[in-house]
């Protein structure tokens, strides 16, 4: 079953009620076009935030390039607390599921993170 979005309701109005007046079928097209258009523009280009987030991975990944291994609390402290952990932790989740970063457990089950 497909999502029910607003472009795909205006679809099924707009092909179903066909007897309906030409100014509503006229408002409603013009509706659904400008949603698509509006969806079409959110995808175009990343947000202010998501360049800024661009950045702080890069970060991550040149600090982690020695090899070691690191926990949260070791990234925090390494860029002076200019980040909380729980975005470090966001942006690591971020990296994972790239496949730019590994997370690994140790003795005391402790989150480690690596470069993959």
């Amino acid at each position: 079953m497909t999502k029910m979005t607003y472009v795909n309701a205006l679809d099924f109005v707009l092909s179903t009620y066909a007897d309906m007046p030409a100014e509503v079928a006229e408002k409603l097209t013009a509706l659904r076009d400008a949603q698509v258009k509006r969806n079409a523009s959110k995808s175009d280009k990343p947000t202010k935030a998501q360049v800024a987030n661009m950045d702080v991975k890069s970060k991550l990944i040149a600090h982690m390039g020695d090899g070691q291994s690191y926990t949260v609390a070791d990234l925090v402290a390494a860029f002076d607390h200019e980040y909380t952990s729980q975005k470090l932790s966001a942006l690591l989740r971020q990296l994972i599921l790239s496949g730019d970063v590994v997370r690994e457990e140790d003795a005391k089950h402790r989150a480690l993170f690596r470069l993959a």
